[in-house]
């Protein structure tokens, strides 16, 4: 295993979760469900690649490939669901009103999330918080790649 490739797939992981924390914490941008999911396999790649260099097992950097590849999966999801391309889970996207009573147009209102996973809170050029975890954590999972060709 590269030793360098390793250590920056598992630092690109750590900076990632604590740009979200610092969205979250010091910007006041409160994390939507699908937010908080992209963070999980963000956890799990930095508990793989700390393992990978201390037991230098093969086997966690997958781990760490593997989950750079589902948080960017679901960073796309994410995206796709701010610019309506997918619908997005019920418990967190609003839904059409047409036909609503009054009492179940209140109940929905009143069940809504806090914060709805269709809403962008942050862009940077055009592209959400969402897509830009898509787009980093796809080429994390390059270089965890990178980590496990042989030399």
């Amino acid at each position: 295993m590269n030793r360098t490739f390793l250590s920056l797939a598992t630092a690109g992981s750590a900076a990632m979760l604590l740009g979200a924390f610092g969205f979250e914490y010091i910007g006041e941008l409160a994390p939507c469900k699908m937010c908080i999911w992209q963070r999980w396999p963000h956890g799990i790649a930095i508990v793989a690649g700390i393992l990978a260099l201390a037991l230098k097992q093969r086997l966690f950097a997958f781990i760490g490939a593997l989950a750079a590849l589902v948080t960017s999966m679901i960073g796309f999801y994410h995206a796709g669901v701010e610019k309506g391309i997918f619908e997005g889970p019920d418990s967190c996207t609003s839904g059409p009103i047409g036909g609503m009573s009054t009492d179940d147009l209140f109940n929905q209102i009143m069940s809504a999330p806090l914060v709805r996973c269709d809403d962008i809170p942050w862009e940077m050029f055009g592209i959400s918080m969402a897509g830009w975890n898509g787009l980093i954590s796809l080429a994390l999972f390059g270089i965890w790649l990178l980590t496990l060709r042989r030399a």
